[in-house]
């Protein structure tokens, strides 16, 4: 049976921003004051830093590159964030979900999956290492890093749909993962490829995975966020 839950559809919105109203949301989803809550959204250029990232090692960004880098409280290592990548921040209360951080991570590889199938890219796993890859050759196509307080969820996943890929390995050691080869679903499909296609079956494959009927919340028009009266009324209503 489905549990109800909210859905929030973004445009192009800065890092910080987008950290402050997960935040925000993840207080309230804490509370009991809002169900499990998804948010779709795309960011400017931006490198992130997991908790297990090795700057000296990692980041290489080049001078003058137009590019944000964010220390994050997420897991994993370094990866990239672009305009043409879909971006999705599951804020959800685990202890509605089995109280396992293993298998939330591998519901969302299996959400990975499911949403690229109907597009027609063949995507699966590979033993040892993180995100949702293609085979022969081995090409990663998206990456997953999550945060998790007192059973509830922040960060996510974020699935290149049409970017140019160089930044991963030009600019980081994206992952920490030497040599590797990352694609998108453009790439893939040879065709251009936009963000609003992928959303309806990245909101369908979340539903599924995680047992929800998403409702979408009305959203300012264009890419901003809502005005912060509405985050303090969804945190204490």
């Amino acid at each position: 049976m489905s549990q109800g839950g909210y859905l929030v559809q973004l445009g192009e919105v800065p890092y910080l921003e987008a950290w402050e109203l997960q935040r925000s949301l993840a207080g309230a989803v804490s509370q009991g004051a809002i169900p499990d809550t998804v948010v779709l959204l795309e960011h400017p250029p931006v490198v992130t830093l997991g908790r297990r990232t090795d700057e000296a090692a990692e980041l290489h960004v080049p001078d003058g590159a137009e590019v944000e880098v964010v220390e994050t409280n997420r897991g994993g290592k370094s990866t990239y964030h672009g305009p043409g990548q879909l971006v999705c921040y599951p804020i959800l209360d685990l202890k509605r979900h089995g109280r396992d951080v293993k298998a939330y991570v591998g519901s969302l590889e299996g959400a990975l999956v499911a949403t690229l199938a109907p597009l027609g890219v063949e995507a699966t796993l590979i033993e040892g290492l993180t995100g949702v890859w293609l085979e022969r050759p081995p090409r990663k196509i998206a990456s997953i890093g999550v945060h998790v307080s007192r059973w509830v969820t922040t960060h996510g996943y974020a699935l290149n749909v049409d970017l140019d890929p160089a930044p991963f390995t030009d600019w980081i050691t994206a992952c920490g993962l030497e040599d590797a080869a990352f694609t998108t679903i453009a790439r893939e499909l040879g065709r251009p490829v936009t963000v609003d296609e992928v959303r309806p079956h990245a909101v369908a494959a979340l539903e599924e995975a995680f047992g929800l009927d998403l409702e979408e919340l009305p959203a300012e028009d264009g890419a901003g966020l809502w005005p912060q009266p509405l985050h303090e009324q969804l945190a204490t209503s």
